[in-house]
């Protein structure tokens, strides 16, 4: 089986994690501390706050720049579910603005038409570390970025979470709210959560992060091959990168369109059924699941809704050998056959 996504854990990760337990000090110390200044200083940012996982990180982020009632922030109706939920544990209101049709990500284009007197907040949606725009990496744009260290990726802490900012107060405030309001152990100058990265995460993190630029450059040497295998394939559109751009593929996401002979799911079955990591993009647009739904939250993007029903993934990752992407390549080719 060629799995859809796998993390890459090592001897420098495994010498890491023992090295943690060997010392007895477990809950957020040295180990954070060093993860945050080590990322902070890859990305050039000024600060890295370091939490337990993507979501924490958007919902500390969020309230550490004032979001609450009676407030909007913009959001796209392609991503994963805590870009809309972290909004409303703030107790503001998502507003979705549709994407780009090649490239999946909030179209600039329509932005300043979800803008009113209520929108705090603009909030686009990256999906992993070791991307760059316009020669900036992903995470040294805007005010502030969030990260997920989820297990599948491109570099991992088990579940964790980081934000980057350069401003001292964001920072400052961050910092009390992942520690229940604590500025010095059981004073607390406001509520709070228990939203600390333990020493483990953060030992393997930097491990993680050593190897980063590595990993993105397999993942992209990865996608060029299976880009140059599945062109001309009348139906299926891969992924778009811009010469001003520097795709790290987190996910290697596929279109299936008219006139491709088989429908995005059975793509999916007959993959998965052969051996090959297959899985649907996110299922619909984030408006349409039912938590949105039975809150009232609405949207209208009908790029989303025209492209998402044919969005699906192949294996990308640094696992991913020549010899996997000559079969995955080929078993795609089998499937655009109709004889």
């Amino acid at each position: 089986m060629i799995p859809i996504a796998r993390p890459l854990l090592g001897e420098e990760e495994l010498a890491a994690v023992r090295e943690v337990l060997a010392s007895g000090m477990l809950a957020q110390g040295a180990k954070v501390e060093a993860f945050e200044r080590a990322f902070a200083k890859d990305l050039g940012r000024k600060h890295a706050i370091a939490v337990t996982s993507g979501t924490a990180a958007l919902h500390v982020a969020l309230l550490a720049h004032g979001i609450g009632p009676g407030q909007e922030v913009v959001i796209p109706p392609l991503t994963f579910f805590a870009t809309a939920s972290t909004v409303l544990l703030c107790g503001a209101k998502p507003v979705f603005v549709d994407i780009d049709r090649s490239s999946y990500n909030m179209d600039p284009a329509k932005v300043a038409s979800a803008i009113t007197r209520k929108t705090a907040a603009i909030l686009p949606v990256h999906l992993a570390a070791g991307a760059e725009y316009h020669g900036k990496k992903a995470g040294n744009l805007g005010d502030t970025a969030c990260f997920s260290f989820y297990a599948t990726k491109n570099m991992t802490t088990g579940e964790g979470g980081m934000i980057v900012t350069d401003d001292d107060r964001i920072a400052e405030r961050a910092r009390l709210l992942r520690h229940h309001g604590q500025p010095v152990k059981y004073e607390h100058v406001l509520v709070g959560f228990n939203y600390r990265m333990t020493e483990i995460a953060a030992a393997i993190g930097l491990a993680q992060l050593a190897k980063l630029d590595g990993w993105v450059k397999q993942r992209r040497a990865n996608a060029r091959a299976l880009s140059k295998g599945l062109d001309g394939i009348e139906g299926l559109v891969p992924p778009a990168e811009g010469n001003w751009m520097v795709h790290s593929y987190y996910q290697y996401i596929v279109r299936r369109e008219e006139p491709f002979p088989r429908s995005r799911e059975e793509i999916i079955q007959d993959l998965t059924e052969d051996g090959i990591g297959c899985r649907p993009s996110y299922p619909m647009p984030l408006y349409k699941q039912k938590a949105l739904r039975d809150l009232k939250i609405r949207g209208h993007c009908p790029v989303a809704e025209d492209v998402i029903p044919g969005l699906f993934e192949l294996p990308v990752h640094p696992g991913v050998g020549p010899a996997e992407v000559e079969r995955i390549v080929a078993a795609v080719e089998g499937l655009a056959r109709t004889d």
